[in-house]
């Protein structure tokens, strides 16, 4: 019993993650529509994705002890992406925020650690929390030049006028000294090991509860 109990409260943590990852990255492409500040919510939005991506796929690297199974936690997000999209764009929604699997390539490098390590979780916290936090703005950065034209975009699907409180003085050019990618790599790998770190704990208190 207490095997099945464990198991199904595992799978419940799965899908938890995966879905509420999901719904933060599906949010996180907004920054096409933010021209003025859009390098700015570039970076901020895609430390979500990061950390989204990172907490889950080390919960479920160290829970299963297989390696792979990061990248396989990464697919599941990317298709569930896909579905809520495919959802949106039946409803008039632009479709080519996030189409692609960016979380993969950085999914792989941390299962390569894991199993370079010899599936040390202290490594895998560390190495593995660093190469995450940055690889993936890189690979976001090819999302974000592989889809459509963001002044184009803005037009077609006009968002409702903002307050003057939110409306930009001027376009953030220049910002963050012209490098919002490395910014975000710097950024992202800190907080990645934190949130690695919290992947495995969630497993550690998972057997916890059920012992």
């Amino acid at each position: 019993v207490m095997v099945w109990l464990r198991r199904c409260t595992h799978y419940l943590f799965i899908v938890v993650v995966a879905v509420n990852s999901t719904l933060l990255t599906i949010n996180a492409g907004d920054y096409i529509f933010y021209t003025d500040w859009a390098w700015t919510s570039y970076t901020v939005f895609s430390i979500s994705q990061t950390l989204m991506l990172i907490v889950g796929a080390t919960y479920y690297l160290t829970f299963t002890g297989v390696p792979g199974t990061a990248t396989y936690y990464a697919l599941i997000m990317t298709v569930y992406t896909w579905i809520a999209k495919g959802a949106w764009f039946s409803l008039g929604y632009p479709y080519d925020f996030i189409v692609t699997p960016v979380w993969l390539p950085s999914a792989m490098l941390l299962d390569l650690v894991y199993w370079a390590t010899k599936k040390n979780k202290h490594s895998l916290i560390l190495f593995g929390g660093v190469l995450v936090g940055m690889s993936l703005p890189l690979f976001n950065m090819v999302n974000l030049i592989t889809v459509a034209d963001p002044l184009e975009t803005a037009f077609k699907y006009p968002r409702p006028t903002l307050p003057p409180y939110m409306t930009p003085i001027e376009p953030q050019v220049g910002k963050f000294y012209n490098s919002p990618v490395a910014l975000r790599a710097g950024a992202g790998a800190v907080l990645a090991c934190t949130f690695a770190a919290l992947g495995c704990k969630l497993n550690t208190w998972t057997y916890r509860w059920m012992a």
